[in-house]
């Protein structure tokens, strides 16, 4: 089955050859490499596919829509139009009934490849939904406390992504750190940053490889996709960082991440979902309003996100083992949800280097946004929460739909 359906609605005092003429030739150019399933007016499938486009191909045919709306489950309406024979106009009175009735929807209108590109990007975001749906998400600890919007609605969030977060209490974590055996990662950096303390990291690898042995069986035992920890827990009670086991799980294909902040835990999972990598969740450091230039920094980084990585110790506290990974310059996207999922984030840019300040935390990626005017009108003026999510690609349309069409 292909991702997109195309259904028809049609007068019947059109010319039926002159319309399928026309249809022929306006999804010829809308895809030309195919890439869909035409089910003309035959509903008896629809909502089967990652994304139902009904086709308005003529005018007069909103009668038609509210004989067949009954059968239609959806929620959210996604009408198609070539801008001939008064189709536009269709479009817009049923997507005015629709609104008038409380319920969703959306014209796909315009050139093709911009109307191709919304499509491709809505059927995206539909299978990226359906494969978070029975998901388990642990919240290791509470939030950190300076993360004081970084909360979550955990009912919303079940109800629109289907979802679970489960909290689960320190303590366990602690235990399970306890009684573990350190276990040796894969890809684990090897090399130390040239330093004086760095016999202090060499000697504190056990200990990390150890934490990680211990959040493994949390994972196993309670069966998380995925999960964030309030890290600095283990500081001052065990001594030591999770910065290089998170590195590790991400690189496994489970989103991990840092301080208990379950939004920037959502985004790492969302985004992990539509393009299967897991971001790089950091800190917003520096920025210019003028260039549009950002510097990212934090403590730990997937592992297999870097092209180089050398051990340190963690950036605030001087202990323990972090990461200096290097990233690619390359095309990202930044991504950020709320706890209630009523906003999204997304812009793309370009890494252009990588730092190694001394005051910043260990992994620095200065990027700069295709528009810098982001930085006034949402970093500095309405963040998300302070952590964000650096993406690989350019994937804002995508992770816009997944939801902003919830």
């Amino acid at each position: 089955m292909k991702d997109i359906a195309i259904y028809t609605l049609t007068s019947a005092l059109h010319d039926a050859q002159a319309v399928d003429k026309t249809t022929k030739e306006f999804l010829g150019e809308l895809f030309p490499d195919g890439g869909y399933d035409f089910r003309n007016a035959d509903y008896t499938d629809f909502g089967s596919h990652a994304l139902d486009l009904i086709y308005v191909r003529t005018g007069g045919t909103e009668g038609e829509f509210l004989k067949i709306l009954p059968k239609l489950k959806t929620k959210h309406f996604y009408l198609l139009t070539s801008g001939k024979s008064n189709s536009l106009a269709a479009s817009m009175e049923i997507l005015s009934y629709l609104n008038q009735q409380g319920r969703k929807g959306e014209i796909l209108h315009g050139s093709a490849p911009s109307v191709r590109g919304r499509a491709e990007a809505l059927a995206s975001a539909a299978k990226a939904r359906a494969a978070l749906r029975g998901l388990r998400l642990g919240v290791l600890g509470k939030p950190s406390d300076w993360l004081i919007s970084s909360n979550a609605s955990y009912d919303i969030v079940k109800e629109k992504l289907g979802i679970e977060l489960v909290n689960i209490p320190m303590q366990e974590v602690k235990d399970a750190v306890a009684s573990a055996s350190p276990v040796e990662i894969d890809g684990r950096p090897t090399e130390l940053v040239e330093s004086d303390h760095s016999q202090r990291v060499a000697q504190a690898i056990p200990g990390a490889l150890k934490i990680h042995a211990g959040l493994k069986e949390v994972v196993r035992s309670r069966a998380l996709g995925g999960f964030t920890i309030r890290c600095f827990d283990l500081l001052s009670e065990v001594g030591n960082t999770g910065c290089l086991s998170l590195a590790a799980f991400n690189a496994e294909g489970i989103p991990a991440g840092c301080e208990g902040d379950v939004p920037a835990l959502l985004a790492m999972t969302v985004a992990r979902a539509l393009t299967g990598r897991t971001g790089f969740m950091a800190n917003p450091s520096r920025m210019d309003s003028e260039s549009g230039r950002i510097v990212f920094a934090h403590c730990t980084v997937p592992l297999d996100m870097v092209d180089e990585a050398k051990l340190d110790t963690h950036f605030e506290s001087g202990i323990g083992v972090g990461i200096r990974g290097h990233i690619p310059e390359t095309a990202v996207t930044v991504f950020k949800v709320s706890g209630d999922l009523r906003r999204v984030f997304a812009a793309e840019g370009v890494i252009g280097r990588n730092l190694t300040d001394p005051a910043l935390c260990r992994t620095q990626i200065e990027l700069t946004l295709d528009d810098p005017s982001l930085i006034a009108s949402y970093f500095l003026t309405n963040p998300i929460g302070n952590h964000h999510i650096i993406v690989p690609g350019r994937h804002a349309a995508e992770l816009k739909a997944i939801i902003s069409d919830l």
